[in-house]
């Protein structure tokens, strides 16, 4: 029972930045148990997890956004973050955050099961 709504979307230049937020309801006294990830869907192409915070505070990116984009958690504030630098036309995209909850090892935060979803905020990068 966890819902995720996202913002800091927008529309940017070639070479700028964006924060994205992913803020959660529900069952989030316990925020810290859930795996958090941002995904991300162009049209006409398939879906990528851009990256991936565990239970743990371990975090791996996609080679696509490595070096360029780096994920946080707040768990206080029950948040999730992306910030992404040098940005490119490649990067346009509706941006989606997604949760699970880990039950045992953080492996786990990095299969491709997650089954609570925000609905998105777009992200358009212009050259």
């Amino acid at each position: 029972q966890l819902q995720l709504v996202e913002s800091g979307g927008g529309s940017v230049q070639a070479g700028g930045s964006l924060r994205l937020s992913c803020v959660a309801s529900g069952n989030t006294h316990n925020f810290w148990t859930y795996c958090m990830a941002w995904y991300r869907q162009a049209p006409g192409k398939e879906r990528e997890r851009v990256a991936t915070i565990d239970t743990d505070g371990g975090i791996r990116y996609a080679d696509s956004v490595k070096g360029r984009f780096s994920i946080s958690r707040d768990n206080a504030k029950m948040a999730l973050y992306l910030q992404m630098n040098s940005l490119n036309p490649d990067d346009t995209a509706m941006y989606y955050c997604a949760s699970k909850r880990n039950f045992g090892s953080v492996q786990v935060c990095y299969t491709e099961t997650y089954p609570y979803w925000g609905q998105g905020t777009q992200v358009t990068v212009s050259q």
